[in-house]
């Protein structure tokens, strides 16, 4: 590698101050190393890194720009002007690296999501691959455009928290909730919660361009506002899974507390709410919409009639807390009330919510029955 006569030229530039000087050494010197790039050493490239680097601050925002065009492809381009680029306050010299590089590891990336324009992160939204920590982020600080673009991205994973962060955005936004509807890697619980605040269109829609999934679906979404048939909730794939899952365990031995503080303390949704189904003998639709729903009543009602301990009930409540945000003090409250609450009273409520699932057509006024008995 012939660098010193280029290092000795590059001097000459940097004291000179003729700008259009920098920019021919910079692009002999990117020449250079683009043409044999695969061959460096990290060594080699570390001097790449260091010279290129001293001119990438005294050019103009264009051959910054042209200069993140060529490197941002290659996979062990050097790393420090990457991310220099990839910090350069002018979207059109960051855009290539943020989008492309494999230079730019998660620690960048958040730290120029967490700073940076909404351009800047509607150029991270659409890398190959992104994180949680990543898209937790852009769809915290994101705007329409930032969040629809992760949303769509197929290589982006997402946290229980970003889900409920995309189920919050889109529930007034018929084209993200049908994007995020769409993923393939959707948990139940926040699918159940997009359900129930999308619009009729977005569940038609759901269906329409997702047929192999149509029947799931249109099982979850009678599951939301009621008349749950249960053919058509066995259709949805989580859903059998899990029912395959906890009836083979009560053919080992009956489901009981054990089991559930189990599936609670793992986070499955799908297992804690069939086995609390099983043992207080009350329909699926039931246990799914009180582990969905803001307050805790119903599932302190479900846990005192199951006969479940205070330790048992913790468990199932910070299951929901996961994906509703419960306090810790509210926490403390609703164990409180679980712990006044008497299991006959439980039974007289519960009873009440059955007879409504069985007769959902008629409008029924909810009794005012305190948790506290």
């Amino acid at each position: 590698m012939r660098t010193l006569p280029l290092l000795d030229e590059l001097e000459a530039a940097l004291a000179s101050g003729n700008i259009g000087r920098r920019i021919e050494i910079l692009t002999r010197i990117t020449d250079l190393f683009v043409s044999g790039a695969e061959h460096y050493s990290e060594d080699q490239i570390g001097v790449f890194d260091d010279v290129i680097a001293r001119l990438v601050n005294t050019i103009e925002a264009k051959a910054r720009a042209k200069l993140a065009d060529r490197l941002a492809p290659i996979p062990n381009a050097p790393s420090n002007v990457i991310h220099l680029l990839a910090f350069d306050d002018d979207i059109e010299v960051a855009r290539p690296v943020l989008t492309q590089s494999d230079r730019l590891d998660d620690r960048g990336l958040l730290a120029s999501a967490g700073t940076k324009s909404q351009q800047h992160l509607f150029a991270i939204s659409q890398r190959k691959s992104l994180s949680e920590a990543v898209t937790d982020v852009l769809v915290e600080r994101g705007d329409r455009d930032v969040v629809h673009s992760v949303a769509t991205n197929i290589g982006a994973r997402f946290s229980d928290a970003g889900f409920r962060m995309l189920v919050n955005r889109s529930s007034d936004d018929d084209i993200l909730a049908t994007a995020v509807g769409l993923r393939s890697d959707i948990p139940r619980p926040h699918f159940l919660l997009l359900l129930e605040k999308a619009s009729s269109e977005v569940r038609s829609r759901l269906c329409a361009e997702n047929p192999q999934a149509g029947t799931a679906i249109e099982g979850v979404a009678a599951e939301v506002v009621g008349g749950i048939r249960t053919e058509v909730l066995n259709a949805s794939p989580d859903f059998a899974a899990a029912q395959a899952a906890v009836e083979r365990q009560n053919r080992i031995r009956r489901i009981g507390e054990t089991e559930i503080y189990q599936y609670a303390r793992e986070r499955k949704f799908e297992e804690t709410a069939i086995a609390l189904s099983l043992m207080c003998d009350t329909p699926i639709d039931v246990v799914e919409r009180a582990l969905l729903d803001p307050g805790a009543e119903i599932v302190l009602i479900l846990a005192k009639v199951a006969g479940l301990s205070s330790t048992t009930t913790k468990a199932i409540l910070l299951l929901r807390a996961a994906d509703r945000g419960m306090s810790a003090k509210d926490l403390d409250q609703a164990l409180s009330s679980f712990n006044r609450l008497h299991t006959d009273t439980a039974r007289r409520v519960l009873g009440f919510f059955r007879t409504r699932v069985k007769k959902p057509v008629e409008p029924v006024i909810t009794p005012a029955v305190a948790v506290n008995g």
